[in-house]
């Protein structure tokens, strides 16, 4: 039987050994700021895996805004709902060597969060890091690749409904990367888009000014790769936002508006390929009210020579977009990773 609490216990690994990094306990593909014996983070999603040996470990974390999801051995054990700054346990296990798997489930992007790491069980030890995938995938995209609201099981929330009820490890980016047996970032952030943002909100900001940031709500942030996120796929699905309708006193037209998400687009999908090199493919996903724009982006991308900008469009057969505020559900999520995947697979990335 697993319990869980909040009561420190003494144990190993509570810090790592002098002049060695916290993140030497886990693996993570995610976007992280390693400050020693913490790790700072912001984007939805982001994972750390790690491995242990006895009957207990304790999750040290830092957060008073997000929720996270506890996994020991692939089963979800604890969900910890803005858990502040604590050590939850996790108790009455096996005794023998486990996984254990911490997971961001939703989206906060004014704050940031505090990862300390594990630490053992009187008699257990924290254990190697299990070793990264060989297949990385990058989701870039709005509310629809966070996952909000998904599985709240109606359309109408408030917004403390939509902030339990978001959840990212089952978005269909974090399934796809599942059923690909691949490490991923899902980069989104919900409401902004490539040249406006839903209702015209926020109009000196966009997407684009938060994309290269580990730190969300922290200007002029800027990720430093370590040079081990190198991703054979990089997956693009912005626009809904942009093309939301628009409000009086705004300055686009229609007109005006489609060209200028076009030239954006084109820009980023170059700056990505200028991140990432030749090898990466790049997917420009087509949805919704988007999904001619995207085309003749990609069109022109592949006219310019880069035949490794792939279009695809987000299918919405089948949905029922009962998440919050008409969203796409965790039913949907699934639905788009089962037609997602295949395509992915199917590209020239030597997988």
């Amino acid at each position: 039987m697993v319990s869980g609490g909040m009561d420190p216990k003494p144990g190993r690994g509570r810090h790592p050994a002098p002049g060695k990094s916290v993140s030497e306990q886990f693996h993570t593909a995610g976007r992280i700021k390693d400050l020693g014996k913490s790790v700072q983070f912001s984007w939805p999603g982001v994972y750390f895996e790690g491995r242990f040996r006895g009957t207990g470990l304790g999750v040290v974390l830092d957060c008073a805004a997000a929720d996270y999801d506890v996994q020991v051995d692939g089963a979800t054990v604890a969900t910890l709902v803005t858990p502040g700054d604590t050590t939850h346990w996790i108790n009455g296990l096996r005794d023998g060597e486990h996984t254990v798997r911490v997971v961001k489930r939703n989206e906060t992007p004014g704050d940031t969060s505090t990862f300390k790491g594990f630490v053992a069980a009187p008699g257990g030890a924290v254990l190697g890091k299990p070793a990264p995938r060989d297949r990385q995938i990058e989701f870039i995209g709005d509310s629809i690749t966070v996952g909000y609201g998904n599985v709240s099981g109606t359309r109408d929330c408030d917004p403390e409904q939509v902030r339990r009820n978001t959840h990212t490890d089952v978005s269909h980016g974090a399934l796809t990367a599942r059923m690909l047996d691949a490490d991923y970032q899902i980069n989104g952030f919900s409401g902004l888009g490539m040249v406006r943002n839903v209702a015209g909100i926020t109009p000196d900001v966009t997407y684009r000014t938060y994309y290269d940031r580990a730190l969300l709500n922290v200007d002029g942030d800027v990720w430093r790769n370590p040079g081990t996120w190198r991703p054979q796929i990089v997956v693009v699905n912005l626009g809904a936002n942009d093309f939301s309708d628009l409000t009086p006193g705004e300055p686009w037209t229609p007109d005006s508006l489609a060209a200028a998400y076009r030239t954006a687009y084109g820009e980023f999908l170059q700056e990505l390929r200028a991140r990432y090199g030749d090898g990466t493919a790049l997917v420009a996903v087509g949805f919704d009210r988007n999904t001619e724009y995207v085309r003749q982006v990609v069109e022109a991308r592949n006219a310019a020579g880069d035949n490794g900008v792939h279009y695809w469009f987000l299918d919405q057969s089948g949905l029922d977009f009962l998440g919050c505020d008409q969203h796409t559900s965790a039913h949907d999520d699934r639905v788009i990773a089962g037609r997602l995947a295949p395509f992915l697979s199917g590209l020239p990335t030597g997988w």
